[in-house]
Order: C-alpha cells, then sequence, then structure tokens
C-alpha cells in the first residue's frame, strides 16, 4: 500500500494534474521545464503530471526527476493518440485514427488486429519512458465534415466501427499496462466549433446522442477503460443549463455513474481551453465547482496552486463537502495502488534511471516503425481512379508538378519532398502553408503550365488553436490548378476536402500526415494508386 495524503490542501493537489513541457508558444521541452515543476511539487504535491514536448532519452531522465521531488507517486499521463512518438521525439509516430477506419472498412478483422497492435508499441514506449496514461483513445464518432477539432482524430463515422476499435485499443494497452482514457465524453462527433477557442453547444436529442454519440463510450466502459475525459461542450438535450459537460453534474453523476455506471476517474479536458476560461471568478472557484459536479482530476490548469487552494476554501466555507474530495482523491490513488502492485512501486514510478539497453531499444524500434508503415500503406484508398491516371509513371520524359498545400500549423515536410524526389526524379517539389502569398501562388500556377501531370497534396487536419481548413487563397489556387491542369489531388488528412475536386483524374486520401503516411502516399502514387 501506498502512504496517502492526509491532509485537506495535499488531497486537494492530488486532483491537480500540471503541465511538464509545453507544445504551445512559447514552446518548452520537458527537460527545459523540470526545475519548474520540481520547484511546483516542493510547493503543491500534485497527483500527476500531463506531459509534453521531449527527446528520448532524455524524457525518461525527466520524469525520474519528477518522481524524486514529488512525496507522492505522480501518475503522467500523454496526449499520444498517434503514439508516443507525438510528444516524444524519436518514439514512434503512428497515423491518425480514421487510417484504421479505412483499413477496417475492407476488414474488420484487420483493423481491430491493427489497432491493438499500435497500443501496444504505445504502452511499451510510454512505459519506458514513464509514462502511465494515455489520453486516448478518441471515442467520438465524427458526425460532421465541418468538425473543426475531431475529424481524422476519430476512428469512423459510424457508432459500431467506431467502438470495435476503441475496444481494441484498450485491449492492446491494458495488456502492456498503460492506462487508458477514452474522450471526450459524452460524445464531440457533432461539433462545427473548436473549444479551445470557444464552447462549442450540441443541439441533438438526447434520444439521437444515445443512438450515436454514446454508444463508444458504452463499448470502452464494458472493456474496463481506466478514465473517461468529459467535452468542453455544452448540451441543452442533457442539461439544459447550457453547462458544458466538464462542469454539469447532470452528465457527470447522472449520465456517467448513475445511469452508465462508470467507476473510474473523470478528467476533464485541459482548463486552458477558451471553452472553460472566465467562467467563474478565480481559477481556485472554478476548480471547486467542477469538482463538486463530479470531476475527479482537473488536467493542464494555469495555476496549479490557486487551484489547490481554492478547493481547499470551498470546502472550509461548506460550499464543497470534503466527501467529494476523499471520493474524487480515492478514485485516483486506486489506479496508483494498481500500477504499484502490477510492476512493483519503483518500476512503476521510477524515481531513478536504470541504464537497461533492452529498455531502451522499446522506443523508436524497428519493429515499432515498420508497423506504423505497414499501417499507412493499408490504409491509404484511391476514391477516384476513373480516368486511370495511377499509377503515375516515374519516366524521365513525364513532366511533373507535385504541390503540397499545408492547412493550419506548420508541419515538417522535408521527408515527404524526399521521398517524391526519390520515387520521380523528374517531379519538380513545392510546398505551401497558410501563409503563403498570393504572388507566390501565381508562381506555382504558371510552374504548372507545361506540367504533363500536376499532383496536389491537401494537408487538412484538427489542430488545437488552429483554423481548419485551407485558408481562401489555397483554396482559389488548388480549385484553379485542378481546372487548368490535368490534376491528381491527395488527402494527407480528411477525405472531404477531397469533395471540392470532382474534376480530379484522381482522388485518394492518406488520412494522415505522419511520416509514414507521407511515404506511403507516394508509394501509392507510384505502385498501385492505393486501395
Amino acid at each position: 500500500m501506498l502512504d496517502r495524503p492526509t491532509s485537506l490542501y495535499e488531497k486537494a493537489c492530488q486532483l491537480v494534474f500540471a503541465r511538464l513541457g509545453s507544445n504551445l508558444p512559447p514552446t518548452r521541452t520537458a527537460e527545459d521545464d523540470i526545475e519548474r515543476v520540481e520547484e511546483l511539487l516542493g510547493r503543491c504535491p500534485v497527483g500527476g503530471l500531463i506531459f509534453f514536448n521531449s527527446h528520448w532519452p532524455d524524457a525518461r531522465e525527466s520524469l525520474a526527476r519528477a518522481q524524486s521531488a514529488s512525496p507522492y507517486p505522480l501518475l503522467v499521463g500523454a496526449d499520444i493518440e498517434r503514439g508516443i512518438g507525438q510528444e516524444v521525439r524519436g518514439a514512434t509516430r503512428f497515423p491518425h485514427a480514421m487510417a484504421f477506419g479505412a483499413i477496417s472498412a475492407r476488414s474488420h478483422e484487420e483493423a481491430e488486429k491493427l489497432v491493438e497492435e499500435s497500443a501496444k508499441v504505445t504502452a511499451r514506449e510510454g512505459r519506458a519512458c514513464g509514462i502511465h496514461i494515455t489520453f486516448a483513445p478518441v471515442a467520438d464518432v465524427n458526425l460532421t465534415s465541418q468538425n473543426p477539432i475531431i475529424a481524422t482524430r476519430a476512428f469512423g463515422e459510424e457508432p459500431e466501427g467506431v467502438g470495435r476499435l476503441v475496444r481494441a485499443y484498450l485491449r492492446g494497452c491494458r495488456t502492456e499496462g498503460m492506462l487508458t482514457t477514452p474522450k471526450h465524453f459524452p460524445g464531440h462527433g457533432r461539433t462545427t466549433a473548436d473549444p479551445h477557442a470557444e464552447m462549442p453547444l450540441v443541439e441533438a436529442s438526447r434520444e439521437k446522442l444515445a443512438e450515436t454519440d454514446f454508444a463508444p463510450f458504452r463499448a470502452a466502459f464494458e472493456e474496463k477503460a481506466d478514465l473517461v475525459m468529459s467535452a468542453h461542450v455544452a448540451y441543452p438535450a442533457l442539461d439544459d443549463n447550457k453547462t458544458p459537460a466538464t462542469g454539469s453534474e447532470q452528465i457527470l453523476k447522472g449520465l456517467l455513474r448513475e445511469e452508465m455506471g462508470f467507476e473510474g476517474p473523470a478528467v476533464s479536458d485541459s482548463l486552458l481551453m477558451g471553452a472553460v476560461q472566465d467562467t467563474h471568478d478565480s481559477p481556485g472557484a472554478q476548480a471547486a465547482a467542477l469538482v463538486g459536479a463530479g470531476v475527479d482530476l482537473l488536467l493542464d490548469p494555469d495555476d496549479p496552486e490557486a487551484v489547490a487552494t481554492g478547493i481547499v476554501e470551498a470546502v472550509e466555507d461548506g460550499s464543497l463537502p470534503e466527501e467529494r474530495v476523499d471520493e474524487a482523491m480515492a478514485r485516483t490513488w486506486r489506479l496508483k495502488e494498481g500500477l504499484a502492485e502490477r510492476h512493483g512501486r519503483e518500476a512503476a514510478f521510477p524515481t531513478r534511471v536504470e541504464h537497461d539497453p533492452a529498455e531502451s531499444r522499446k522506443v523508436g524500434d524497428t519493429e515499432h516503425r515498420q508497423l506504423a508503415r505497414r499501417i499507412a500503406r493499408k490504409a491509404v484508398t484511391t476514391l477516384d481512379n476513373g480516368t486511370g491516371a495511377l499509377p503515375l509513371t516515374p519516366a524521365p520524359g513525364n513532366k511533373m508538378v507535385f504541390v503540397r498545400l499545408a492547412a493550419g500549423e506548420h508541419t515538417d515536410n522535408v521527408l515527404l519532398a524526399k521521398a517524391v524526389q526519390e520515387t520521380f526524379p523528374q517531379a519538380r517539389y513545392y510546398a505551401a502553408g497558410p501563409d503563403v502569398e498570393e504572388r507566390e501562388l501565381e508562381i506555382l500556377r504558371r510552374e504548372a503550365t507545361d506540367a504533363d501531370t500536376v499532383v496536389l497534396a491537401l494537408r487538412v487536419e484538427p489542430a488545437a488553436w488552429h483554423t481548419f481548413g485551407l485558408t481562401e487563397s489555397q483554396q482559389r489556387f488548388a480549385e484553379a490548378l485542378v481546372a487548368e491542369h490535368p490534376t491528381v489531388v491527395a488527402a494527407l488528412g480528411t477525405p472531404h476536402v477531397l469533395e471540392d475536386f470532382p474534376g480530379a483524374t484522381a482522388r485518394l486520401c492518406a488520412y494522415s500526415d505522419v511520416p509514414a503516411s507521407q511515404e506511403a502516399l507516394v508509394e501509392a502514387l507510384a505502385e498501385r494508386g492505393g486501395s
């Protein structure tokens, strides 16, 4: 048994997950941030950390330092829907969830097997780093093409299929000892606003929500999910006060606990998000209200100490029962004790790094990367090849222009450029992000004038605090290109972007822009044009 906190303040601190590292500007690696967190732990012994932006093997060192500085074992969680490589450079990155959904459209059994295998790799690499919780899988059903934050993060658009793959993900993680967090309860798939900026409102009836949105969560709970993450989304059919699920007693206590019977911790989505900013007079008052509504873990607050102090003040003034604080802490403590029992205390919460070569090889292992590439290749789908344009010919005499248009945040496209130039030596490769100027796009249009083939690769993926979709100038450029030249249009993200280009000579989708999917797209263009 682990020694528990007994003072009210320390119990309140245990309900907080503080940030270590950041991908938000100004970005900080976990290694740059660890001294700040060590100092925080001396004043405010939080229950856990949400881990961002590191390298392997530095991630392991930083988390061991954090555990050593904490008077109680820390649970460490991370947004690793696409594998540990999403937050730890050098680790394995998998394609977005929708890639597995594309495989499932051809074979449910194969897709479930690949989801389970990828989850095992995520868990194995995560545990080697010192991470205990994946804030995944996304259990939302993508129910609108206008969804700016779910999209390719969802396994698909059909509840039963999403539920099957959610179960497979949970099975894989459980086998390797990783705790899971299906999200965003009770369903984020209908939203058309980004809660990082504003609070979305879902107007669907309770009956419709039960038919579609709830189903994958029920599947996850039957599969023994460890935690669940709430949505910063309001559902008037579930709470007529239009309170977001994160702060709704009707949703968290009524629907989640009483109706669905879930017993694990309910964790909020990030409290830095715009949907829940400025809803109360202070961070402490907000935290007390959320705990009172049924939240057990407060994720990513701007000021962890103010949050803990606010919970203490609410108990002392009688607005929050201490029994509710005890109940929330007990749910989290059971997870810690379960990990200590399964792995041993030091193995579960390592305070020093053991330089074990076998352990080191678990992260970014060659077999793990090969699995990511295999998944990416199987996912690529040709949606339209009516003109027989695919496969493309890498012949010296065939002049080709390859243009990558990226929406939202900047991402590295060096790998894609390399793959294009190795496979199609005659190709001229160009990349244009959301800040591209009109004159640059006009130059690209002229470059395409004498091309025999134009390939237009569109990267449109959901990303926090970024506009979803091509900019107006990118959209005009893309439409002109397809109208003026024989053009193959490929999606490195959501397939819905392809609907705007019915005149393309071929259309295909990779569902993701991770390195494995970039390579898979180029292979599909040259060899088989997808599946």
